[in-house]
């Protein structure tokens, strides 16, 4: 079955960086298109911030376009996303998403979530 094991959150301070990681199985991962989402705290609102597909074109949101890098390595079935100018505002559970057709990025729910990773911007 789809599995999405996410890592490397963290605390950091503001104006720092973070790579996120997420190991991929149980799927065609190098022909799948990918997302990066999180949920704001407190149960707050899911936000889509970033898709990639198979090719390696990416799309953004704007609050995160040229502060974040959607990237993928197929060979080792690993989603990337590089954050960078971390805001406190970016505190959030980050999740990787499979992510058919980039629906989310539409508003379209989707199936397949990993666990998360929790980032908290702070000083």
């Amino acid at each position: 079955q789809v599995q999405l094991v996410e890592s490397g959150g963290g605390l950091v301070q503001p104006g720092g960086s973070l790579r996120l990681s997420c190991a991929a199985s149980g799927f065609p991962f190098s022909s799948s298109d990918m997302s990066w989402a999180r949920r704001l705290p407190n149960d707050g609102p899911l936000e889509w911030m970033a898709a990639i597909d198979s090719h390696g074109s990416t799309n953004y949101a704007a609050h995160v376009r040229g502060r974040f890098i959607i990237s993928r390595d197929n060979a080792k079935n690993t989603l990337y996303l590089q954050m960078n100018s971390l805001r406190p505002e970016d505190t959030a559970r980050y999740f990787c998403v499979l992510d058919p057709d980039q629906r989310l990025r539409l508003g379209i729910p989707v199936d397949n979530w990993g666990q998360g990773t929790q980032v908290t911007v702070s000083t």
